[in-house]
């Protein structure tokens, strides 16, 4: 009798030691699919990078169709300050992050992780009515900061320069002032964008326009100028002949990990960096 209660006891013993591996096993396998099944990815920022996040993005979840990426333009600052609020997991930027922003970023327990995506050139446009092929450097500063308002200053026709800006919040304004302005204020009556597409839009409609927008953005509606001689192109910009080149980002919050590494190594991959030359900009390799 004695015998007989031990093997029951035993019985129940094993019948509970195998629900709880049970159970177990759904609590991990449960676990791992939340880490890698169903994510979702929210990128914010510059519009110059916005259409290599977006074809990357589509590229990416049609092979990881758990996984749902999320892109939002705005602008670099925009971006930049979505992620130290902790609102998006990338924040694209056409320029590199201010040490004030880092300075927030970091009493907010953010740690600014600076990814390379791709090479860009900051193209300067004209309406294409403009019989003007090129201008220098100096030409360039002195019709943004307003020094020049007259395009037969510099040889062209007798109309009034429509000058053609990025608004504050944009990584390509910071990038342009710095590399074209050399930190001089662009001109009061500047007409200040949103986006690279309104620049490029606003420029091909209005004759007597200049603006300047990433080489993405280049197409047939504009004139693109030389700038000392030297037209921005994937060339050029390798070589460092071209003034105004600059490296575009994807920052995020520390050094990839999980899903977020994935996409990142997706995009400075083989796949990714030929998708950034079909969209118009300069490949890492």
């Amino acid at each position: 009798m004695q015998i007989h209660y031990r093997l029951i006891i035993l019985y129940h013993f094993n019948k509970e030691e195998k629900m709880l591996r049970k159970i177990l096993m759904l609590i991990i396998t449960g676990f791992v699919l939340s880490c890698f099944a169903g994510q979702e990815i929210i990128m914010s920022g510059s519009t110059t990078v916005l259409p290599i996040a977006q074809k990357t993005a589509e590229v990416f979840m049609s092979k990881h169709p758990d996984i749902k990426i999320t892109v939002r333009g705005g602008g670099s600052g925009v971006g930049i300050a979505s992620l130290i609020d902790k609102t998006c997991n990338i924040a694209n930027s056409s320029r590199s992050m201010k040490d004030k922003e880092i300075q927030t970023a970091t009493g907010k327990g953010v740690n600014p992780k600076a990814n390379v995506v791709a090479v860009d050139g900051i193209a300067v446009i004209v309406h294409p009515s403009n019989p003007l092929k090129g201008l220098t450097a100096k030409q360039v500063k002195e019709i943004y900061t307003g020094k020049i308002s007259n395009w037969a200053q510099l040889g062209g026709a007798n109309t009034r320069i429509v000058v053609i800006s990025r608004d504050s919040a944009s990584g390509t304004f910071e990038a342009f002032g710095e590399l074209a302005l050399h930190g001089e204020k662009v001109r009061p009556d500047a007409l200040m964008e949103a986006s690279n597409q309104a620049v490029a839009t606003t420029v091909a409609q209005t004759p007597g326009a200049i603006g300047y927008v990433g080489l993405g953005y280049v197409s047939s509606s504009v004139k693109l100028l030389s700038i000392d001689g030297i037209i921005p192109s994937k060339q050029t910009v390798i070589k460092k002949q071209y003034k105004y080149a600059r490296p575009l980002f994807m920052y995020t919050n520390g050094e990839p990990k999980g899903t977020i590494k994935s996409y990142i190594d997706f995009v400075t991959g083989k796949e990714g960096q030929k998708i950034v030359e079909e969209v118009g900009f300069i490949g890492l390799h």
